[in-house]
């Protein structure tokens, strides 16, 4: 693979998504005031510290920076993946063991029948992780 003209590009993708979910879901809990479950502060904790990380890595131009990101959007979408099972899957209904004062399989927002938070969220991570493969790949070549 050739090396990329302008590698800050799929940088920019991945601290933009980054941005787009934290402030996405700092509106749901704080502006609409939808209580997060503990698997949503968990995508939380994997999804805040990338707009610092990705930013600084953005300015400073430190492209294997993507390496972090990727590992942190892997975990957040591994946990999107099964919140958005728990709420979709009657399986992972019926045998989710308590996830604290707020149900994680409470579905606030619910578009089409499809499109839920963790589902939103999962995207933002699979956006982030896409951006830091290309980018480390196209950094190897």
């Amino acid at each position: 693979m050739a090396r990329l003209k302008n590698p800050s590009f799929l940088l920019a993708v991945a601290w933009i998504a980054s941005i787009v979910s934290t402030l996405g879901s700092l509106y749901l809990s704080e502006v609409l005031h939808f209580l997060p479950c503990k698997l949503c502060w968990f995508q939380r904790i994997f999804m805040y510290p990338q707009v610092l990380l990705l930013g600084i890595a953005l300015y400073r131009k430190e492209y294997t920076m993507a390496i972090y990101s990727l590992v942190l959007s892997i975990a957040g979408a591994c946990i999107s993946l099964y919140h958005y099972g728990e709420q979709k899957i009657p399986f992972l209904q019926q045998n989710s063991g308590s996830c604290g004062v707020v149900s994680c399989g409470n579905d606030y927002l619910n578009w089409f029948g499809v499109i839920t938070i963790p589902l939103l969220a999962l995207i933002g991570f699979v956006i982030i992780a896409v951006s830091s493969t290309l980018l480390l790949k196209a950094e190897r070549a």
